[in-house]
């Protein structure tokens, strides 16, 4: 979670230290003299703090990548700087655009009545005397796993009707009605079924004057997740390159393998993807982007701002050439540093073996 504290504010907090005039939001951008140094200052600590470690846990990200059949190497996204590479893994590509509902039910077509986004929860869509569906494109004749978290919040006993067909309303493939009784906990319906078609719409019904929260809906193929084993680019040049390189069918398959490219810009799967429907889950540390308006604030937590003006201190005693105050802010900056180690960084020790053998004519560890 990003903090609070503003550039104007750590900005201020330096000039204040140095009896230098402070600046406001009108007069930030006007800055003269050592006000501006002060902000360039700021920017230059932050830079050092930042690369004092690769791994500070504010700088962490999850995302994920949606496979593509015949297309082995992915780019980090944009602020990547550094993947961690044991959290990579594998699952079926979700089928259904905004299946939770976090901040608005778009993507949501409106058949009947008036559906509406509440804020309760992580957020919720509601159904009142209202018919939603949503247009879908899945892998014919395999099957998938439909998963909704459904609500009474009238605390009234009320039905949901499950639709699933090959056109709005339709119910071809599939056609449920689940009671929620569970008031306040919600019941969670899960069904498994096999797409006749490509293309297919699923649609909620609630067809009573009492409303009914949908807190999310999930389809994907039925398939477990896995953990994707990292392999070193030599180990996969020397085991799997070739295998991977035969103009064959035999080269594609579920991945089970994800290594770093040499320009360390890009992840690679082997075997090679064989469908557009997984979906690359993984964690990375990013880059910071530099402050520059008045209210922009630091991903770092609030509590350890003070680490960031001694930091700032100390590059402007270094232009005052006030040699003893600098080296008494940059001794308050490095016991600030250490500080956020202990209490970020520190983690227990473990022991695990880390050996990958890609070789598929051999034993594999650890499959």
């Amino acid at each position: 979670m990003a903090g609070t504290v503003t550039y104007l504010t750590l900005t201020n907090l330096v000039l204040r230290e140095l009896n230098e005039v402070e600046l406001t939001s009108s007069t930030f951008s006007a800055s003269r003299g050592v006000q501006t140094a002060v902000k360039g200052f700021v920017n230059k600590s932050v830079n050092d703090l930042y690369n004092a470690e690769v791994e500070w846990p504010w700088l962490f990200v999850k995302t994920s990548q949606d496979t593509y059949s015949g297309q082995q190497e992915y780019t980090f996204p944009a602020s990547f700087r550094k993947a961690d590479f044991d959290t990579f893994r594998l699952k079926p590509k979700q089928r259904i655009t905004n299946t939770e509902f976090t901040s608005s039910i778009d993507d949501w077509v409106t058949v009947s009545g008036t559906p509406s986004h509440v804020s309760v929860g992580n957020g919720r869509m509601r159904l009142n005397l209202a018919e939603v569906t949503q247009s879908i494109s899945v892998i014919k004749n395999r099957t998938h796993k439909l998963a909704i978290r459904i609500v009474d919040s009238s605390a009234s006993g009320n039905s949901l009707s499950i639709k699933i067909g090959t056109s709005i309303g339709g119910t071809e493939i599939l056609s449920d009605t689940i009671a929620v009784s569970e008031t306040g906990n919600g019941t969670i319906y899960t069904k498994d079924f096999v797409p006749s078609s490509s293309a297919i719409y699923i649609g909620l019904e609630n067809s009573s004057s009492n409303d009914l929260d949908i807190d999310f809906v999930r389809l994907s193929e039925n398939e477990l997740p896995i953990s994707l084993k990292y392999a070193s680019y030599d180990d996969f040049i020397k085991n799997r390159y070739n295998i991977d390189e035969v103009i064959d069918d035999s080269q594609y398959d579920k991945p089970l393998y994800v290594y770093r490219t040499q320009d360390n810009l890009k992840f690679g799967l082997t075997p090679i993807p064989d469908s557009d429907s997984y979906t690359i889950e993984y964690e990375y540390f990013k880059t910071h982007t530099e402050l520059s308006a008045y209210d922009d604030v630091l991903d770092l937590p609030d509590r350890y701002s003070d680490t960031i003006v001694n930091r700032a201190k100390y590059y402007l005693y270094k232009l005052r050439n006030d040699v003893p105050m600098a080296n008494i802010a940059n001794a308050e900056y490095e016991r600030g540093v250490e500080r956020i180690r202990i209490e970020m960084l520190n983690k227990p020790d473990y022991m695990r073996d880390t050996r990958v053998n890609l070789n598929p004519n051999t034993a594999t560890v650890g499959i």
